[in-house]
């Protein structure tokens, strides 16, 4: 006999669940039993009643894209943040701007994790993302650092490719104007 589709649904949360829980005991920093009780209504109450929609991602992941992704990651934020860190040592004030950049995939998860990713690099920030559009809008801290408007552009391109190519599908791929990188250009290291 199959649970009742809310049951199952409570019994599948418990990791976030007891996750929620040790995140109240932790903010209070508080470990009677009492504190515990309130955590784990409180995260029941989150989980079950305020269920959040279930993201499909349809996709694959990729160790080798997954490896690239994350060490292009962890040096932009070195390079950025000693940009900044020049920056605020520079006198007068930087060239910053908005801009905007229209991304490849209509994927809602592929925009959140490629928005996520610039706005942890220090010295830009995303400040709206468009879902229809697929459009996000972006805070420079200094433009010229950052090799002009279209190198800042090219580079939110660039992580959006790198997100793709680390957890989306073949058909996301194509669909995203990527197809998969010849074996020959694999061993260089040059994308399409």
């Amino acid at each position: 006999m199959s649970l009742h589709p809310r049951r199952r649904a409570v019994a599948v949360q418990w990791p976030t669940m007891l996750w929620l829980t040790i995140v109240w005991v932790l903010l209070w920093g508080d470990l009677r039993l009492g504190n515990v009780l309130a955590g784990l209504a409180i995260a029941f109450a989150v989980t079950v009643l305020l269920p959040l929609p279930a993201v499909a991602s349809g996709g694959r992941l990729r160790p080798f894209g997954l490896i690239r992704l994350v060490a292009h990651f962890a040096r932009d934020l070195v390079v950025a943040s000693v940009q900044v860190g020049v920056q605020a040592f520079r006198p007068g004030p930087p060239v910053s701007a908005v801009i905007g950049v229209r991304l490849r995939s209509s994927s809602d998860l592929y925009l959140t994790l490629t928005a996520e990713l610039c706005s942890l690099v220090p010295g830009s920030i995303v400040v709206e993302a468009h879902r229809l559009t697929r459009t996000l809008y972006l805070h420079v801290l200094d433009v010229d650092t950052a090799g002009g408007i279209e190198a800042a552009r090219q580079s939110v391109l660039d992580q959006e490719e790198r997100v793709l190519r680390a957890i989306a599908s073949d058909a996301q791929l194509a669909a995203a104007g990527l197809g998969p990188v010849p074996a020959a250009n694999r061993k260089r290291g040059v994308t399409t």
